[in-house]
């Protein structure tokens, strides 16, 4: 087709071809699609040494292990045939390659789903939990639905002590008070559940007047004047 008939029936010009050729070109799309971090759904076709193989636009997308999941996978067969999410992280045209990766998309969903739990948690609420890990600042205690939180030193006990493995160990389970939520950590406390123990009130006897007049009696009647 020439080109002034091209012109007179889709009023199109070589430069206009071109650009179209540029944005048929796999090559070019998936760039624009690393450039705009484009979320792209794909069906895991093949595992190799290291990872997986993806199809997008034609081009053969290889996945890392490492990029797949959030921990690290035990068998990579389970994931053959798999529909996940992806984005583009790098591209070579001349060396062949295309990178893709899920796990930046699963870090954000984790993040809102943390999120989210955490602002429906109110302060004051009691929950139970397990210790975590012990520093030498406080304890960590590992909460329902994948939360934690730390319990400061002095919201362990009552009772002053020096250091949080004086009382506490790593997979016991506890009770917690939520005091505070703040930037998305959240503070605890098991002080706050403990009893506050009543110091023994000392009962002290007054004497009658009476009993006071008496005494004084009793002393002057022995003294010789």
């Amino acid at each position: 087709m020439s080109e002034e008939l091209m012109k007179e029936d889709n009023n199109l010009t070589m430069a206009d071809l071109e650009d179209h050729f540029d944005d048929a070109n796999p090559w070019n799309v998936v760039k624009r699609y690393l450039e705009k971090k484009t979320i792209l759904p794909v069906k895991i076709e093949g595992i190799v040494n290291g990872g997986a193989i993806a199809m997008v636009e034609g081009l053969r997308g290889f996945i890392p292990a490492s990029r797949l999941s959030l921990s690290y996978i035990e068998d990579l067969e389970s994931y053959l045939l798999k529909d996940i999410e992806v984005q583009v992280i790098d591209v070579d045209q001349a060396e062949n390659k295309l990178v893709l990766s899920a796990r930046e998309l699963l870090k954000e969903k984790e993040r809102k789903a943390k999120e989210e739990k955490i602002s429906n948690l109110q302060v004051g609420a009691v929950m139970t939990g397990t210790v975590d890990s012990l520093q030498t600042y406080g304890a960590f205690i590992q909460l329902e639905d994948g939360l934690s939180g730390l319990v400061h030193i002095s919201q362990i006990s009552q009772k002053r002590i020096k250091s949080p493995k004086d009382v506490l160990n790593v997979g016991d389970e506890v009770q917690v008070k939520v005091i505070g939520i703040k930037d998305g950590k959240i503070s605890l406390s098991m002080k706050a559940l403990e009893e506050v123990e009543e110091e023994p009130v000392e009962k002290v006897e007054i004497p009658k007047a009476e009993e006071i007049g008496t005494s004084l009696g009793d002393l002057f009647k022995n003294i010789q004047l």
